[in-house]
């Protein structure tokens, strides 16, 4: 099935937390906090102002992106867990500096 988001939507799978510490300690399941980051996976043509213009997402599919804990709608879709949220939810896109210099 294809989910496509209407108005100022993305739709974003989270990127599994750690299982290990840097010092090597296992996190249980239990103990693990939900991530806040995820992948990209859908977004939606973008938003409308005052006058009915379109304002189209600075967000494309497959950005790295940062949201708050409590950020979004949990859906499951084709047996896939998604979040559904605005794009004033995502607090940043994660870009690699370091291949961006070599690419240079």
């Amino acid at each position: 099935m294809k989910f496509r988001p209407l108005h100022d939507r993305v739709v974003v799978k989270r990127i599994d937390a750690e299982e290990k510490t840097a010092g090597g300690i296992i996190i249980p399941d239990t103990a693990k906090e939900k991530p806040s980051q995820g992948e990209v996976v859908a977004v939606g043509p973008g938003g409308r102002d005052d006058s009915g213009k379109l304002i189209p997402i600075d967000i494309e599919v497959g950005d790295r992106v940062l949201f708050g804990k409590w950020s979004g709608t949990e859906v499951k879709i084709d047996g896939q867990d998604l979040l559904i949220m605005k794009e004033s939810d995502v607090m940043g896109v994660l870009t690699d500096v370091f291949s961006k210099k070599k690419a240079a």
